[in-house]
């Protein structure tokens, strides 16, 4: 007989009848039970002290229950499309007839097919004027049944859930009405101790309890008051967070069974070599991580860390003594970029770095000690490549860099000891899980270049300690920030270039970046390089300036001699997409213009800025934007006008965007899957999960303490995590 399946794992189709499951999975992708339960409401709307028709406010929110008087249909004259009128009444009061009131759905499908005269409805929305009377467009509104009388004060909470053109709000209620009912709710394992549950109500100044599960979703579909919903939704996201937390440390404490090579620092190699040759000290920052890194490459079991630094903190010199350390204690070096571009970049910049220490096998090498730095990537030559690998296969070549592709089991190292990838939003949990399983033992340095409040840390990156890089080199110094108001006139974005044309003749250089690269990316009158630059050269205020462009859709080699051509300072003005955003170290650049600026997030802005100011001159950023005075989006550009802080930048990107947004592929796999966890608002439930995961880890052997939790995280795994394929895709 085969094990019972679990309630959550239940088929829709089991539990619903007719064609319902199939449209609930072609949908909105739910395809079981737990799918449907965990798919939130987006509000309730609730009768609360419903304002009679009559005396509704302009401008406000409201909800109104009314019994439906007219519906007509009439197509729009100047779109497409067509518009549903309803008319509803408030229920007649001792055989007076109530105030009426019309409501506008435009192209509204689901009005037309459920609304008819003579039935209650509950509606909500914001009002607004119409030829000077009061109306709704669009309201939410939801079917009573018919045993409810509109005067009846007893009427729940709606649930109104995400929808789709063809499967509308009241559709996906039903069904969970239906599995409220018929499954039994209490066989879901229960995570949430009384003590776990009593510890985030604390954390969060609670003054009851938190419910149980099966209590918790009842509340969060099928409320009796709207207040119920949240510490519902509350005690789903403390289950969630612990069952992330406890993959994670599962997974760590899993990778730290696996043995790896300590990588000792060794007196007069490669690593003394290089801080002799530096020409500045290191920071305390750089100092004290490099300290940390180097304990932990001398143990017997992997590191795996994340290095969070703000912009021009000096990571990559950091990882550098990291590399240098393994290869004088024989082992091979791996440094990932996300892109071509920034993989040919960081060769170069080690190059620089390192100068005679990575000539070896050359007539440049000296008789000091010395290593082979091999750049690895799709469009290298065939013979290029072949010697690169080769290099790799025999040892010859200390450090490899290249783009994702290096860690695959097609590449072929001698002894890869450690891996540092660059840009950790572009290697999310699943390549770093694909990563330890085709090279087990090997050490990991995962490098942050947007800073990431601890608690999105912790959910996206808790199967890595985390070390923080302070402070600044040496001559780095704030970039001044200024939002350029286009809408002010002319006169704003005359001074821009103005500005840039002053930097230039002082013999410095700028960049200019546009959000798209040419007029048919997006809507007319954006900004974009195909265009801008002609027309840069074509102003008189920029007259005589040597002006080039950069972009993505250009081939490897053109742009690699477009940025090094800047570099070198053979171009005075840069005009370029957001390929400039990392990893290009030009400290003679000392202006930053970014155009349409309001188009980009500011984690996005914040890199930008952190290409000037390099160096030892005063640098300033513009921020050109089209928005009228009032926007909202204005917020965001002054907010980076007034802060250099990556980590409140962060934050502040975090909470306008989102954490997918900001961090990409990192969500690929984990967090991409949270349902219930904001990685922000539910930050001190991710720690309380943590240390409760913390107590049953010591309790025994990985979740063993736990089991139901250890089935949870494997069931959970199993559903989230795709690394098989990812290094075969590269």
């Amino acid at each position: 007989m085969g094990a019972e399946v679990r309630v959550t794992d239940l088929p829709l189709s089991e539990v619903l009848d007719g064609r319902l499951p199939a449209r609930l999975d072609k949908e909105l992708g739910l395809a079981t039970v737990g799918d449907l339960l965990d798919h939130v409401p987006r509000r309730w709307i609730e009768r609360g002290e419903l304002t009679p028709i009559a005396a509704l406010p302009w401008d406000a929110e409201v909800t109104v229950v009314a019994v439906v008087e007219s519906v007509t249909t009439r197509r729009m004259h100047s779109r497409p499309g067509f518009i549903v009128d309803v008319t509803v009444a408030d229920p007649a009061a001792d055989g007076a007839p109530g105030a009426s009131l019309s409501m506008a759905f435009f192209n509204g499908h689901d009005a037309r097919r459920r609304l008819a005269p003579g039935m209650t409805a509950m509606f909500q929305g914001r009002t607004t004027a119409y030829r000077g009377r009061i109306t709704l467009n669009n309201p939410d509104f939801a079917l009573l049944d018919d045993d409810v009388a509109p005067g009846d004060v007893d009427v729940r909470p709606v649930p109104l859930y995400r929808a789709t053109g063809k499967l509308p709000s009241w559709t996906v209620r039903s069904a969970v009405a239906r599995v409220l009912a018929d499954v039994d709710l209490t066989r879901i394992p229960e995570l949430l101790t009384p003590r776990l549950r009593a510890e985030a109500a604390a954390a969060l100044d609670l003054d009851a309890p938190l419910p149980d599960t099966a209590r918790a979703y009842r509340d969060l579909h099928a409320p009796e008051e709207v207040a119920a919903t949240g510490p519902a939704r509350t005690a789903l996201a403390l289950r969630e967070a612990l069952v992330v937390q406890a993959a994670l440390a599962w997974r760590r404490d899993r990778e730290r069974a696996v043995p790896a090579v300590p990588r000792p620092p060794r007196a007069g190699g490669l690593l003394d070599a290089l801080d002799a040759r530096l020409p500045f000290a290191l920071t305390p920052g750089q100092a004290e991580v490099g300290e940390q890194l180097a304990a932990e490459l001398a143990r017997d079991a992997p590191m795996s860390r994340l290095l969070q630094g703000d912009v021009g903190a000096g990571k990559t010199l950091v990882a550098l003594r990291a590399m240098l350390q393994v290869v004088d204690a024989g082992g091979q070096a791996a440094l990932v970029a996300p892109t071509e571009v920034l993989a040919a970049q960081h060769h170069r910049a080690l190059l620089a770095l390192m100068g005679p220490l990575a000539e070896a096998g050359t007539l440049g090498a000296g008789d000091g000690p010395a290593t082979k730095v091999v750049l690895v990537t799709g469009s290298l030559k065939t013979q290029a490549r072949r010697e690169a690998l080769l290099a790799l296969a025999s040892g010859e070549a200390g450090i490899a860099v290249g783009t994702h592709a290096l860690l695959s089991d097609k590449i072929g190292f001698a002894e890869l000891a450690l891996a540092v990838v660059d840009e950790q939003h572009r290697f999310g949990v699943d390549q770093r899980e694909a990563l330890r399983r085709s090279n087990p033992g090997t050490h990991l340095l995962v490098m942050s270049a947007t800073p990431i409040p601890r608690s999105v840390a912790m959910t996206v990156f808790g199967d890595l300690d985390l070390s923080v890089l302070e402070g600044l080199p040496s001559g780095r110094q704030p970039v001044a920030t200024h939002v350029a108001r286009m809408d002010h006139g002319p006169r704003v974005i005359g001074r821009v270039w103005e500005l840039i044309a002053e930097h230039a003749a002082a013999g410095r250089q700028a960049f200019v970046v546009c959000p798209r690269i040419d007029p048919d990316d997006a809507d007319p009158g954006h900004a974009n390089v195909e265009e801008m630059a002609p027309r840069l050269r074509s102003l008189p205020a920029l007259a005589g300036l040597r002006i080039e462009a950069v972009h993505g859709r250009m081939d490897q080699a053109e742009q690699d001699a477009a940025m090094q051509a800047f570099a070198r300072g053979e171009t005075d003005v840069l005009v370029a997409t957001t390929v400039v955003e990392v990893g290009v170290d030009v400290p003679n650049a000392t202006v930053m213009a970014v155009l349409d600026a309001d188009d980009f997030g500011l984690s996005t802005l914040h890199q930008l800025r952190g290409r000037v100011g390099r160096g030892p001159d005063a640098a300033v950023c513009l921020l050109a934007t089209r928005l009228p005075d009032g926007h909202p989006s204005l917020r965001r550009l002054e907010v980076l006008a007034l802060e250099q802080d990556g980590m409140r930048i962060a934050q502040e990107d975090l909470a306008t965007r989102g954490v997918g947004d900001v961090l990409g592929a990192a969500q690929s796999g984990l967090a991409s899957g949270l349902r219930h966890v904001d990685v922000l608002q539910d930050a001190p439930l991710i720690a309380v999960a943590a240390d409760a995961v913390g107590r049953i880890m010591a309790e025994g052997p990985g979740l063993s303490a736990h089991p139901a939790l250890a089935a949870e995280v494997a069931r959970w795994e199993s559903e989230h995590l795709t690394a098989a394929d990812y290094l075969e895709k590269g």
